[in-house]
């Protein structure tokens, strides 16, 4: 008997727990939507969805700015002295993290390397005597004009590389050249 008792007192108590569950309304009367998941629930937190939320929090309308005494706690010159010591660490401060910038020296590599004290230039003494308007300047082609192919026949050994007339010279005038230059 004891046990068909317990037994009804365990039943009663699921059948009033699945009643009460059926009575309590769903948050939303709406299936759950991926809306609802996204907004939240409507109407859980207060039934007028057109109020405005309050723009003061309870620890901002709880808390009381402190008042000051409204005499002055220090004497003048003791305030003057601090403002003074404050900024002079300040300006300590600011020269130690700040450093003056060095001279800036305005010297081109020209002035610098070139125009270097001490020198006194020295032009050397010629040993022949040379006009560069008429001598051949010495290049390699000058020095082996020999081994060159494709060159004109070389009239003067002094300009091998001056104009020659021998392409458009006919042989008659040709031939009556005496000087004959040598093969090599």
């Amino acid at each position: 008997m004891a046990e068909q008792t317990e037994d009804k007192v365990t039943k009663n108590a699921t059948y009033n727990k699945t009643v009460d569950e059926r009575h309590v309304a769903a948050p939303d009367n709406e299936k759950m939507s991926i809306e609802a998941l996204k907004h939240g629930h409507r109407g859980i937190l207060t039934m007028d969805q057109d109020s405005k939320m309050e723009a003061v929090t309870t620890v901002k309308e709880a808390y009381i700015h402190p008042k000051g005494p409204g005499v002055r706690l220090h004497g003048i010159r003791r305030e003057l002295l601090e403002k003074h010591i404050a900024q002079m660490m300040s300006d300590k401060i600011h020269a130690e993290q700040n450093p003056p910038t060095p001279k800036t020296e305005f010297c081109s590599v020209t002035q610098k390397d070139y125009c270097a004290g001490g020198f006194v230039p020295v032009i050397p003494k010629t040993t022949q005597v040379h006009d560069y308007q008429t001598d051949q300047t010495v290049t390699f082609w000058h020095e082996n004009y020999q081994r060159i192919q494709g060159v004109t026949a070389i009239q003067t050994l002094k300009a091998p590389f001056r104009r020659s007339a021998r392409f458009s010279k006919p042989h008659s005038e040709r031939l009556d050249e005496t000087e004959f230059l040598p093969d090599t």
